[in-house]
């Protein structure tokens, strides 16, 4: 009885690892997870107490299914100010969370057959979307530093190609993409007739020297195939509210609309009027987080790199660490033998009780995905413990 649509799609293995470390603290087992994609720290006071207003308001109802005129124009103004892009609210649409917008964009944009380009290691969800949009996704790689191989992505187009998804920065990797690859890359999309969907989720938690892009702003002729997604949940530690964004082409925009309408309607009324607050005042609350991920970042970075058989290099942004451990392939530990990435996932679970993401969920099976979104006190508990089974390994 079910379709043949959702048997192609494999679960998120991020939230399948989530409930099971859920289940083994639930059993009394001191885990750490280091899995989890989401900030550690509470959402700020002025977001909660802005919720709180609108609810004692009566703020409660219904909203337009595409979000609150006010939301939209403070999304606008954002846009303006930070991106220098010019949109109107008929411009943006507000979704349940990024990952809706993103869903609802692939909805919008590809028919059946159609080809999704999506540099990897990426996102768990890119693939397992575009196969529910009836889509087709095709990875390409990235250079080993990291960055973007325009060539790769350039060298995948086919007569099939609709779609070129970018995530900068990156999740799993942490890489900003600085302006030239980016400029490369609406240039491919402009000179093949291409639509690209620019997710800059982790935009405001950039610790490098490169600026953060969009490449919406470059040209009103980029701006016009790219659909820029972003949301509430990583920059301002909103990921239960459930807010995201997109602002793009008017018609694609409107078609969002259209299935947004039939999904799920609007976002909770409650989370739009608190997300306007976010935008309004909590500037400070956002440069606080970003200093202490950058802290802990540079804390576990330095600890992977003493590792025997790894390689890790420095993220320029968001809250993750992308290690290569094919060095540790073969190694074994009183016959557990370490085969792959999700093999040593299940090694450091077993004998150090922490958490981590195994790269075959990212389509980069060499690597594994440590989140530093805890307290420096658990990440130095952490990093003991994954130093101590390393060692283990002969």
């Amino acid at each position: 009885m079910i379709s043949e649509r959702v048997k192609q799609v494999a679960p998120s293995q991020t939230l399948e690892l989530n409930k099971k470390v859920a289940e083994g603290l639930a059993a009394g087992r001191n885990i750490i997870g280091l899995n989890s994609g989401e900030p550690d720290f509470n959402t700020p006071a002025p977001i909660i107490e802005a919720a709180h207003r609108a609810m004692l308001d009566g703020k409660t109802k219904y909203t337009e299914a595409r979000g609150m005129l006010a939301l939209r124009e403070a999304i606008v103004t954002k846009l303006k100010d930070d991106n220098k892009i010019a949109y109107s609210s008929d411009d943006i649409i507000v979704t349940t969370g990024a990952k809706f917008a993103l869903f609802t964009g692939l909805l919008a944009l590809c028919n059946p057959g159609d080809e999704v380009i999506v540099p990897k290691p990426c996102w768990v969800s890119y693939v397992e979307m575009i196969r529910l949009a009836d889509a087709v996704p095709v990875t390409v790689p990235v250079h080993s530093d990291w960055s973007l191989d325009t060539d790769a992505i350039e060298g995948a187009i086919t007569a099939k190609t609709r779609v070129i998804i970018i995530n900068s920065p990156n999740n799993p990797t942490g890489a900003v993409y600085g302006e030239d690859a980016m400029r490369r890359v609406a240039d491919i999309a402009d000179r093949h007739d291409l639509f690209l969907i620019s997710d800059e989720v982790y935009e405001k938690l950039n610790y490098g020297d490169k600026p953060h892009v969009s490449p919406a702003a470059f040209s009103d002729d980029i701006k016009k195939r790219t659909l820029t997604v972003n949301g509430f949940s990583k920059a301002y530690a909103m990921t239960g509210w459930r807010v995201g964004y997109a602002a793009g082409p008017r018609d694609v925009i409107r078609s969002m609309s259209t299935i947004q309408s039939h999904a799920t309607s609007n976002v909770a009324s409650f989370s739009q009027w608190a997300s306007i607050e976010a935008l309004r005042s909590c500037d400070a609350h956002v440069e606080y987080m970003k200093k202490t991920f950058e802290e802990r970042r540079d804390y576990a970075h330095g600890r992977l790199q003493r590792l025997p058989g790894v390689q890790c290099s420095l993220p320029e942004g968001a809250f993750y660490l992308f290690p290569n451990i094919s060095g540790l392939f073969g190694k074994s530990d009183n016959g557990c033998v370490i085969e792959d990435s999700p093999a040593f996932a299940e090694y450091l679970l077993d004998t150090a009780d922490v958490a981590l993401v195994p790269g075959n969920a990212f389509e980069s099976p060499e690597g594994i995905r440590l989140s530093y979104a805890v307290s420096m006190e658990t990440l130095i508990d952490a990093m003991d413990r994954i130093e101590a089974s390393v060692y283990r390994l002969k």
